[in-house]
């Protein structure tokens, strides 16, 4: 039976003046800014989301072309 793997990530938000600004501890480069805290939560998960996508597609990309191994870490 394989056990499922949740990913769990820090978002670090403040409200600066007019504006929710955010960051993932975890991941560099995933940051956002919105009008509400909703939003900036919602906007730091897609953008997450996006970066972990691109990064899985990259790491693919430099394994091409000779045998590799996809093996999972848990921390």
């Amino acid at each position: 039976m394989e056990i499922p793997f949740v990913n769990r990530y820090t978002a670090v938000v403040k409200q600066d003046g007019d504006w929710w600004i955010g960051w993932v501890q975890e991941v560099s480069g995933v940051n956002a800014q919105e009008h509400s805290r909703e939003e900036l939560l919602a906007s730091l998960k897609q953008v997450l989301q996006e970066a972990l996508e691109m990064n899985r597609a990259e790491a693919l990309a430099a394994a091409a072309g000779s045998p590799y191994e996809e093996l999972a870490l848990a921390l």
